[in-house]
């Protein structure tokens, strides 16, 4: 059974250790967890995991390491592991704009790296995580970082030249949902419709639309199509969205996201 570590215990590594305990995945006491906050590591202790009082306690313990620490506090902390690692430890990456390049020329050794880019439906085992790897992790290695993310959603593999892109698709992108939806309950107050009751109404709206998305067989335009009836409601709604450019405001914005993410990846 291979020994798990964390840097950082925030939202997004609780919800990965969560996920491997509520599975079985592996038991509490083959993960090691390491936070500055001495309160998160409390409730990572009351769960029966290892808590460690400085990064070098994971990195000396831990097969499996991931960086769930925000990009800016990556360089220090690869500084800090990199004599207590070996060249046989996996890191794990889920930030934005942080290379294995970047990881490998940090700590100073070949080390198998897999860089991955979750969302933060991942909280409610509802996640859409992409992941690319470098070229000597082993086989056995991959397929467990893998698994460990498909516990919590679905997981595509990429390469490398990728991972900036993808950001905008899945990283960023339930931030425009949210906005998409947060616009149309807005609009249903406005006209009398009780919040929740309108919220519940997109809520199931957004999930039934992309169940037919993923399982009808038709395309984005043939739905379309399919609830556009001509002259009708929804056809006057598609018209003033693309008057205003809806079509060319999202992916106008998904490419300042890709661009972000690549002002990051030349900081390294």
């Amino acid at each position: 059974m291979k020994k798990f570590g964390f840097f950082g215990a925030g939202n997004m590594a609780t919800a990965i250790i969560d996920g491997m305990i509520r599975s079985n995945f592996t038991e509490p006491e083959s993960i090691f967890v390491y936070d500055i906050d001495t309160e998160k590591l409390s409730v990572m202790q009351q769960k029966g995991i290892n808590t460690c009082k400085n990064s070098g306690d994971v990195a000396k313990n831990a097969e499996i390491i991931v960086l769930a620490v925000k990009p800016q506090n990556y360089k220090e902390l690869l500084n800090e592991i990199k004599n207590d690692i070996s060249e046989q430890t996996v890191l794990v990456s889920i930030a934005a704009g942080i290379s294995i390049d970047f990881i490998v020329k940090n700590v100073e050794k070949n080390v198998p790296v897999v860089r991955v880019m979750p969302n933060t439906p991942l909280l409610l085992g509802k996640g859409s995580t992409a992941m690319a790897k470098s070229e000597n992790i082993s086989d056995e290695d991959f397929k467990i970082v893998y698994d460990l993310f498909a516990l919590s959603g679905t997981v595509e593999i990429l390469t490398e030249d990728l991972m900036n892109a993808v950001i905008s698709v899945n990283g960023s992108s339930p931030a425009y949902i949210y906005l998409f939806a947060k616009a149309m309950a807005d609009y249903a107050v406005e006209q009398g419709i009780n919040y929740d009751s309108a919220m519940n109404l997109i809520c199931a709206t957004f999930e039934g639309s992309a169940a037919m998305l993923k399982h009808s067989g038709d395309t984005p335009d043939v739905l379309i199509k399919k609830v556009s009836s001509p002259g009708g409601t929804t056809l006057k709604a598609l018209e003033t969205l693309d008057s205003l450019h809806f079509y060319d405001a999202v992916k106008n914005a998904m490419d300042a996201c890709t661009k972000r993410a690549i002002e990051l990846c030349s900081n390294d």
